[in-house]
């Protein structure tokens, strides 16, 4: 056997065998010619980019962190619901008016998850993205009603457990049960 009748193999690209990247959903995205809204999450934080696709790699046009809550007075958590959709206000309010696409690469989704809570707001402060209202979070949780019952009612019962759940918003001195009254707060600074 010679070397032209063995098969050639490629070796695919680096990307891909980290299973950083599928290249068939970045394809079929970018067939799309809209702007992609990349959401990323960790954590404790969010991030939301407006991308355009180039020819010699994706250029951010607009991003949004939630690290940039803490100077519109937000000190609590930046990786739950309420804060996702506050990301998603500060994004589309700085792209208000553009078409985009969503992006959420290889994150397993579901319906009701912190990333379409960042969609939700992005469309709600004026981008235009297509979406199904099935996999938006309930309008109480976007604004963090579902943490205020929780609180109150282990306030109540389990003291111990209280205390240590919600450590964080005591050490900033912020009542738990109030997060929507901060929460209303935070979006008006926002979409002033």
């Amino acid at each position: 056997m010679n070397m032209a009748d063995k098969k050639v193999y490629t070796v695919p690209f680096m990307r891909k065998l980290k299973s950083r990247t599928d290249y068939g959903k970045r394809l079929t995205l970018l067939k799309s010619r809209k702007l992609r809204l990349v959401v990323r999450k960790s954590n404790k934080h969010i991030l939301a980019q407006l991308i355009k696709y180039g020819d010699k790699g994706d250029i951010v046009l607009k991003s949004a962190h939630s690290k940039e809550l803490a100077k519109l007075g937000w000190n609590m958590s930046c990786g739950n619901l309420p804060a996702a959709y506050l990301v998603g206000l500060m994004i589309g309010k700085k792209a208000k008016g553009q078409e985009a696409i969503l992006d959420l690469g290889l994150q397993g989704t579901q319906s009701g998850s912190l990333l379409y809570a960042v969609l939700k707001g992005a469309v709600d402060a004026g981008l235009k993205i297509p979406y199904d209202d099935q996999v938006i979070p309930e309008e109480g949780r976007l604004s963090g009603s579902h943490i205020s019952d929780y609180a109150k009612k282990l306030k109540d019962s389990k003291k111990d457990e209280f205390e240590k759940l919600f450590s964080g918003y005591l050490n900033n001195k912020k009542d738990p049960e109030k997060i929507k009254d901060y929460f209303d707060k935070t979006k008006a600074k926002i979409l002033s």
